[in-house]
């Protein structure tokens, strides 16, 4: 089978692609036949090493130790391993598998979902990374609740895409902050404000939110502090290679001694979890009209590297997609 592998770090050139072994599922495994995937920040990241705790954090200091790379997955399973019960081959899946840009793909039984009918595989492969991100950082992290309102900070990209539409489920009331050629799109999603930020500082505004989810963690934490209510929450849940390591400082010291010393609670979420129950959350609420992935461009298999250049350059309006012919 082909598969695009990196050997090395650097840009989206590194990313080649190659004739590969087929995976043979595990015992817990699943072999799927991918049909669509999609580009996260954490394969920019991981193929350009450009925050050197990629490195660290077991990506590999001179090389990277698994030249695979792309996690969403949707596509049809193949076959399975010996201890599942939940599929079976022919079923249409998606969920997260390692090394998704390849025409097959392993993964847990645990990480994949069936994927509803009325639901495309590319519109499928844009939820699990990013729109868990969003769920989690809201929920889990943001302790959301009905009535309150809601910031998200970077609504334009794969998570704040999903992260307003998700917010709106909830019954909040919703602002997003976003570029001027993206106050339609978020407008579309049914936020009821939108900030352009080249033209207003929500930070300098006067306004007050109980929860604030900063998808591009751009202001300092303190800048943001101004804006939540007595008893507000900050999450980070995402920054640029260029603010990131500063903004990961930012929620470790001040965020903790902020959420020690007074009734606001700032700090960074963890790397969503992909799971079953709340990929059915994602299916509940695509059903019910709520959420509808947003796809931005379209790539074909062999250009799998130019999808990845292209979210690495930072302007993508909701999810990149690669459909494997």
């Amino acid at each position: 089978m082909k598969a695009f592998l990196y050997h090395n770090y650097g840009s989206a050139d590194v990313l080649q692609m190659e004739e590969v072994e087929r995976p043979f599922p595990k015992d817990n495994e699943v072999l799927v036949k991918v049909h669509s995937s999609s580009v996260n920040a954490a394969d920019w990241h991981g193929l350009s090493a450009d925050i050197f705790l990629v490195r660290v954090m077991g990506g590999g200091l001179r090389k990277p130790k698994d030249p695979r790379l792309g996690i969403d997955i949707a596509g049809r399973v193949e076959a399975v391993g010996s201890s599942i019960t939940q599929f079976q081959p022919g079923d249409e899946v998606y969920g997260a598998a390692e090394g998704s840009f390849a025409e097959f793909a392993t993964a847990r039984e645990d990480r994949l979902v069936l994927k509803p009918a009325a639901m495309t595989f590319e519109a499928a492969a844009a939820i699990p990374v990013a729109a868990l991100t969003a769920l989690q950082g809201l929920r889990d992290s943001g302790q959301i609740q009905s009535g309150r309102k809601v910031l998200i900070y970077g609504a334009s990209g794969g998570v704040g895409t999903f992260a307003v539409q998700i917010a709106k489920s909830f019954g909040t009331e919703v602002t997003a902050v976003c570029s001027p050629r993206n106050l339609e799109q978020a407008r579309s999603m049914a936020a009821d404000h939108v900030v352009d930020y080249t033209q207003e500082d929500f930070t300098q505004n006067g306004q007050r939110y109980d929860l604030i989810l900063a998808v591009n963690g751009y202001r300092p934490i303190l800048a943001c502090r101004r804006s939540l209510s007595p008893k507000g929450i900050y999450v980070l849940a995402g920054a640029s290679s260029a603010h990131l390591l500063r903004a990961l400082l930012e929620g470790m010291l001040l965020g903790r001694l902020i959420s020690k010393t007074g009734g606001q609670k700032m700090g960074f979420m963890e790397i969503a979890k992909i799971n079953q129950k709340d990929l059915i959350i994602m299916n509940e609420l695509f059903e019910a009209g709520k959420v509808m992935p947003v796809i931005d461009r379209r790539y074909s298999f062999r250009e799998t590297a130019e999808a990845v250049r292209y979210l690495g350059e930072g302007h993508a309006r909701g999810k990149v997609v690669i459909t494997v012919e």
